[in-house]
Protein backbone atom coordinates (compact mmCIF):
# COMPACT_ATOMS: atom_id res chain seq x y z
CA UNK A 1 0.00 0.00 0.00
CA UNK A 2 1.28 3.15 -1.05
CA UNK A 3 1.79 5.26 1.84
CA UNK A 4 0.16 8.22 2.82
CA UNK A 5 1.03 11.15 5.08
CA UNK A 6 -1.15 13.89 6.74
CA UNK A 7 0.87 17.10 6.61
CA UNK A 8 -1.66 19.44 5.82
CA UNK A 9 -5.87 19.59 5.52
CA UNK A 10 -6.06 19.51 1.74
CA UNK A 11 -3.57 16.31 1.80
CA UNK A 12 -7.28 14.53 1.78
CA UNK A 13 -10.30 14.47 -0.52
CA UNK A 14 -13.87 14.94 0.62
CA UNK A 15 -14.55 11.23 -0.28
CA UNK A 16 -11.31 10.08 2.37
CA UNK A 17 -13.32 12.57 4.73
CA UNK A 18 -16.40 11.32 4.36
CA UNK A 19 -14.98 7.80 5.43
CA UNK A 20 -12.93 9.23 8.46
CA UNK A 21 -16.50 10.67 9.95
CA UNK A 22 -18.07 7.55 9.61
CA UNK A 23 -15.15 5.50 11.14
CA UNK A 24 -14.54 8.32 13.97
CA UNK A 25 -18.41 7.83 14.70
CA UNK A 26 -17.71 3.92 15.00
CA UNK A 27 -14.65 4.30 17.22
CA UNK A 28 -16.40 6.85 19.15
CA UNK A 29 -19.76 4.67 19.45
CA UNK A 30 -17.29 1.65 20.96
CA UNK A 31 -15.15 3.93 23.12
CA UNK A 32 -18.59 5.16 24.81
CA UNK A 33 -20.15 1.47 25.12
CA UNK A 34 -16.70 0.09 26.91
CA UNK A 35 -16.18 -2.15 23.76
CA UNK A 36 -12.51 -2.88 22.87
CA UNK A 37 -11.24 -2.23 19.68
CA UNK A 38 -8.02 -3.39 19.05
CA UNK A 39 -7.27 -3.07 15.09
CA UNK A 40 -3.55 -1.70 15.53
CA UNK A 41 -2.63 -4.43 17.96
CA UNK A 42 1.20 -4.96 17.94
CA UNK A 43 1.78 -1.57 15.89
CA UNK A 44 3.49 1.29 17.53
CA UNK A 45 3.21 5.19 16.89
CA UNK A 46 6.13 7.27 17.57
CA UNK A 47 5.45 11.50 19.06
CA UNK A 48 7.92 13.22 18.44
CA UNK A 49 7.72 16.58 20.35
CA UNK A 50 9.79 20.29 19.96
CA UNK A 51 6.53 21.86 20.80
CA UNK A 52 5.04 20.93 24.12
CA UNK A 53 1.82 20.36 23.99
CA UNK A 54 -1.02 18.59 26.74
CA UNK A 55 -4.20 17.85 24.11
CA UNK A 56 -2.31 16.35 21.26
CA UNK A 57 0.00 13.96 23.38
CA UNK A 58 -2.75 12.85 25.46
CA UNK A 59 -5.42 12.59 22.56
CA UNK A 60 -2.64 10.47 20.13
CA UNK A 61 -1.00 8.34 23.00
CA UNK A 62 -4.10 7.04 24.62
CA UNK A 63 -5.98 6.69 21.60
CA UNK A 64 -2.72 4.66 20.22
CA UNK A 65 -3.55 2.66 23.57
CA UNK A 66 -7.38 2.56 22.86
CA UNK A 67 -6.41 0.80 19.40
CA UNK A 68 -4.27 -1.54 20.84
CA UNK A 69 -1.29 -0.46 19.98
CA UNK A 70 1.81 1.67 21.85
CA UNK A 71 2.81 4.85 21.80
CA UNK A 72 6.55 6.57 22.68
CA UNK A 73 6.98 10.04 23.62
CA UNK A 74 10.41 11.74 22.31
CA UNK A 75 10.83 15.34 23.01
CA UNK A 76 13.72 16.70 20.44
CA UNK A 77 15.57 18.47 23.96
CA UNK A 78 15.94 14.31 24.83
CA UNK A 79 17.05 13.30 21.56
CA UNK A 80 19.61 13.65 19.09
CA UNK A 81 17.40 15.56 16.97
CA UNK A 82 17.89 18.33 19.50
CA UNK A 83 21.70 17.85 19.39
CA UNK A 84 22.09 18.33 15.39
CA UNK A 85 21.03 15.12 13.87
CA UNK A 86 19.80 15.67 10.60
CA UNK A 87 15.69 15.58 10.10
CA UNK A 88 16.20 13.22 7.10
CA UNK A 89 19.07 10.88 8.71
CA UNK A 90 16.60 10.50 12.15
CA UNK A 91 13.25 10.00 9.76
CA UNK A 92 15.24 6.79 7.74
CA UNK A 93 15.99 5.71 11.45
CA UNK A 94 12.58 6.28 13.02
CA UNK A 95 10.32 5.25 10.20
CA UNK A 96 12.31 1.19 10.37
CA UNK A 97 11.36 0.92 14.09
CA UNK A 98 7.39 1.53 14.27
CA UNK A 99 4.50 1.86 12.27
CA UNK A 100 3.54 5.79 11.95
CA UNK A 101 4.77 8.83 13.42
CA UNK A 102 3.54 11.87 15.03
CA UNK A 103 5.46 15.31 14.96
CA UNK A 104 4.14 18.69 16.53
CA UNK A 105 7.68 21.23 15.16
CA UNK A 106 7.69 24.89 14.68
CA UNK A 107 8.51 24.97 10.44
CA UNK A 108 6.23 23.62 7.84
CA UNK A 109 9.02 22.32 6.04
CA UNK A 110 10.52 20.60 9.07
CA UNK A 111 7.76 17.84 8.78
CA UNK A 112 7.89 17.91 5.30
CA UNK A 113 11.70 16.98 4.82
CA UNK A 114 10.81 14.21 7.72
CA UNK A 115 7.96 12.64 5.95
CA UNK A 116 10.15 12.57 2.25
CA UNK A 117 12.67 10.21 4.07
CA UNK A 118 10.18 7.99 5.92
CA UNK A 119 9.10 4.27 5.03
CA UNK A 120 5.86 5.03 7.22
CA UNK A 121 2.89 7.34 7.21
CA UNK A 122 3.60 10.87 8.84
CA UNK A 123 1.05 13.30 10.65
CA UNK A 124 1.54 16.81 11.38
CA UNK A 125 0.27 17.03 15.03
CA UNK A 126 0.78 21.26 15.06
CA UNK A 127 3.57 23.11 12.75
CA UNK A 128 3.46 26.33 12.64
CA UNK A 129 1.81 26.83 9.55
CA UNK A 130 -0.70 24.14 9.91
CA UNK A 131 -2.83 22.82 12.37
CA UNK A 132 -4.90 19.95 10.59
CA UNK A 133 -5.92 17.48 13.48
CA UNK A 134 -7.66 19.83 15.37
CA UNK A 135 -9.74 21.49 12.35
CA UNK A 136 -10.88 18.21 11.13
CA UNK A 137 -12.20 17.66 15.00
CA UNK A 138 -13.94 20.79 14.81
CA UNK A 139 -16.06 20.21 11.64
CA UNK A 140 -16.48 16.77 13.02
CA UNK A 141 -17.60 18.30 16.08
CA UNK A 142 -19.64 20.67 14.13
CA UNK A 143 -21.60 17.91 12.00
CA UNK A 144 -22.46 16.18 15.58
CA UNK A 145 -23.96 18.98 16.72
CA UNK A 146 -25.90 20.63 13.39
CA UNK A 147 -25.05 18.46 10.26
CA UNK A 148 -23.28 19.71 7.49
CA UNK A 149 -21.34 22.63 7.33
CA UNK A 150 -21.31 22.65 3.58
CA UNK A 151 -23.01 26.01 2.38
CA UNK A 152 -21.92 27.12 6.05
CA UNK A 153 -20.35 30.68 7.77
CA UNK A 154 -17.19 30.04 9.70
CA UNK A 155 -16.24 33.19 11.61
CA UNK A 156 -12.85 33.68 12.30
CA UNK A 157 -11.77 36.02 14.77
CA UNK A 158 -7.55 36.29 15.77
CA UNK A 159 -4.86 36.59 13.94
CA UNK A 160 -3.69 34.69 10.57
CA UNK A 161 -2.18 31.40 12.62
CA UNK A 162 -1.66 27.73 12.03
CA UNK A 163 -5.61 27.09 12.57
CA UNK A 164 -7.12 29.77 10.18
CA UNK A 165 -5.08 28.08 7.13
CA UNK A 166 -6.21 24.58 7.79
CA UNK A 167 -9.64 26.15 8.13
CA UNK A 168 -9.27 27.75 4.83
CA UNK A 169 -8.01 24.57 3.36
CA UNK A 170 -10.98 22.53 5.05
CA UNK A 171 -13.31 25.31 3.38
CA UNK A 172 -12.04 24.28 -0.35
CA UNK A 173 -12.93 20.56 0.68
CA UNK A 174 -16.20 20.85 2.73
CA UNK A 175 -17.83 24.02 0.75
CA UNK A 176 -18.51 26.11 3.14
CA UNK A 177 -16.83 30.24 3.71
CA UNK A 178 -15.00 31.55 6.16
CA UNK A 179 -15.02 35.45 7.26
CA UNK A 180 -11.51 36.47 8.32
CA UNK A 181 -10.87 39.29 10.57
CA UNK A 182 -7.28 40.18 11.80
CA UNK A 183 -5.74 42.99 13.58
CA UNK A 184 -3.15 44.86 11.28
CA UNK A 185 -0.07 43.71 10.85
CA UNK A 186 -1.31 40.03 11.69
CA UNK A 187 -3.36 39.88 8.24
CA UNK A 188 -3.35 36.71 6.01
CA UNK A 189 -0.18 35.39 4.11
CA UNK A 190 -0.99 34.84 0.56
CA UNK A 191 1.95 32.29 0.12
CA UNK A 192 -0.22 30.08 2.76
CA UNK A 193 -3.04 30.51 0.36
CA UNK A 194 -4.29 28.25 -2.94
CA UNK A 195 -4.42 31.28 -4.69
CA UNK A 196 -7.62 29.21 -6.39
CA UNK A 197 -9.36 29.80 -3.19
CA UNK A 198 -12.53 31.35 -3.34
CA UNK A 199 -13.56 30.66 0.09
CA UNK A 200 -12.95 33.09 1.93
CA UNK A 201 -13.75 37.09 3.00
CA UNK A 202 -11.79 39.42 4.72
CA UNK A 203 -13.55 41.86 7.17
CA UNK A 204 -11.67 45.08 9.63
CA UNK A 205 -14.49 44.88 11.78
CA UNK A 206 -14.67 41.54 13.81
CA UNK A 207 -18.02 42.45 14.73
CA UNK A 208 -18.94 42.75 11.08
CA UNK A 209 -17.32 38.89 10.36
CA UNK A 210 -19.66 37.35 13.38
CA UNK A 211 -22.71 38.88 11.02
CA UNK A 212 -24.91 35.74 9.95
CA UNK A 213 -22.13 33.10 10.94
CA UNK A 214 -22.90 29.61 12.03
CA UNK A 215 -20.14 28.93 14.00
CA UNK A 216 -17.33 31.52 15.54
CA UNK A 217 -13.76 30.35 16.50
CA UNK A 218 -10.80 32.10 17.67
CA UNK A 219 -7.31 31.37 19.54
CA UNK A 220 -5.09 32.56 22.23
CA UNK A 221 -3.51 35.99 20.82
CA UNK A 222 -0.20 34.44 21.67
CA UNK A 223 0.92 31.44 19.79
CA UNK A 224 3.73 29.19 21.13
CA UNK A 225 6.94 30.48 20.26
CA UNK A 226 5.55 34.03 19.91
CA UNK A 227 5.81 34.89 24.04
CA UNK A 228 8.23 38.07 23.02
CA UNK A 229 5.26 39.78 21.03
CA UNK A 230 2.92 39.01 23.94
CA UNK A 231 2.72 42.72 24.93
CA UNK A 232 2.35 43.80 21.67
CA UNK A 233 -0.05 41.78 20.39
CA UNK A 234 -2.04 42.66 23.74
CA UNK A 235 -2.19 45.89 22.33
CA UNK A 236 -3.10 45.23 18.94
CA UNK A 237 -5.10 43.08 19.56
CA UNK A 238 -7.74 45.04 21.93
CA UNK A 239 -11.22 44.43 20.77
CA UNK A 240 -10.99 41.26 18.51
CA UNK A 241 -12.46 39.73 21.92
CA UNK A 242 -15.14 37.44 20.97
CA UNK A 243 -17.95 38.34 23.66
CA UNK A 244 -21.63 38.50 23.70
CA UNK A 245 -22.11 40.96 21.23
CA UNK A 246 -20.19 39.82 18.69
CA UNK A 247 -22.20 36.46 19.07
CA UNK A 248 -25.61 38.44 19.15
CA UNK A 249 -24.44 38.99 15.38
CA UNK A 250 -24.20 35.23 14.35
CA UNK A 251 -26.81 33.20 13.93
CA UNK A 252 -28.97 32.29 17.47
CA UNK A 253 -28.07 29.09 16.58
CA UNK A 254 -24.26 29.47 16.06
CA UNK A 255 -21.55 27.25 17.26
CA UNK A 256 -18.70 28.61 19.61
CA UNK A 257 -15.50 26.68 18.88
CA UNK A 258 -12.02 27.39 20.54
CA UNK A 259 -8.66 24.81 19.96
CA UNK A 260 -7.48 25.61 23.48
CA UNK A 261 -5.89 26.65 26.14
CA UNK A 262 -8.31 29.54 26.33
CA UNK A 263 -7.70 33.07 27.88
CA UNK A 264 -10.61 34.50 29.29
CA UNK A 265 -10.86 37.77 29.30
CA UNK A 266 -8.53 38.50 26.35
CA UNK A 267 -9.75 36.02 23.11
CA UNK A 268 -12.83 35.03 24.42
CA UNK A 269 -14.99 36.57 27.37
CA UNK A 270 -15.79 33.73 30.44
CA UNK A 271 -19.96 34.25 29.42
CA UNK A 272 -19.50 32.99 26.02
CA UNK A 273 -16.71 30.01 26.55
CA UNK A 274 -18.67 28.84 29.29
CA UNK A 275 -21.92 29.30 27.69
CA UNK A 276 -24.29 27.58 25.99
CA UNK A 277 -23.22 27.98 22.57
CA UNK A 278 -19.82 26.42 23.45
CA UNK A 279 -19.08 23.36 22.13
CA UNK A 280 -15.38 23.73 23.45
CA UNK A 281 -15.43 20.22 25.28
CA UNK A 282 -16.65 17.90 22.61
CA UNK A 283 -14.37 19.95 20.30
CA UNK A 284 -11.44 19.19 22.67
CA UNK A 285 -12.60 15.18 23.26
CA UNK A 286 -12.88 14.76 19.51
CA UNK A 287 -9.48 14.88 19.15
CA UNK A 288 -8.85 11.86 20.37
CA UNK A 289 -11.82 9.90 18.19
CA UNK A 290 -11.05 11.96 15.13
CA UNK A 291 -7.55 10.60 15.27
CA UNK A 292 -8.06 7.37 16.26
CA UNK A 293 -9.91 7.25 12.85
CA UNK A 294 -6.88 9.12 11.37
CA UNK A 295 -4.06 6.46 12.54
CA UNK A 296 -6.41 3.74 11.73
CA UNK A 297 -7.01 4.55 8.27
CA UNK A 298 -3.14 5.42 7.49
CA UNK A 299 -1.59 2.09 8.62
CA UNK A 300 -4.19 -0.14 7.56
CA UNK A 301 -6.13 1.75 5.14
CA UNK A 302 -10.14 1.56 4.67
CA UNK A 303 -11.44 -1.37 6.77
Amino acid sequence: MAIRHYLTFADFTLAQYTYLFERTKLIKRKFKNYETYHPLLDRTLVMVFEKNSTRTRLSFEAGMHQLGGAAIYLNTRDSQLGRGEPVEDAAQVMSRMCDIIMIRTFGQEIIERFAAHSRVPVINGLTNEHHPCQVFADIFTYTEHRGSIAGKTVAWIGDANNMLYSWLQAAEVFGFHVNVSTPAGYDINPALVAPTNQRYTVFKNPADACEAADLVTTDVWTSMGYEQENAARLKAFDGWIVDAEKMKRAHKDALFMHCLPAHRGEEVAADVIDGPQSVVWDEAENRLHVQKALLEYLVLGEV
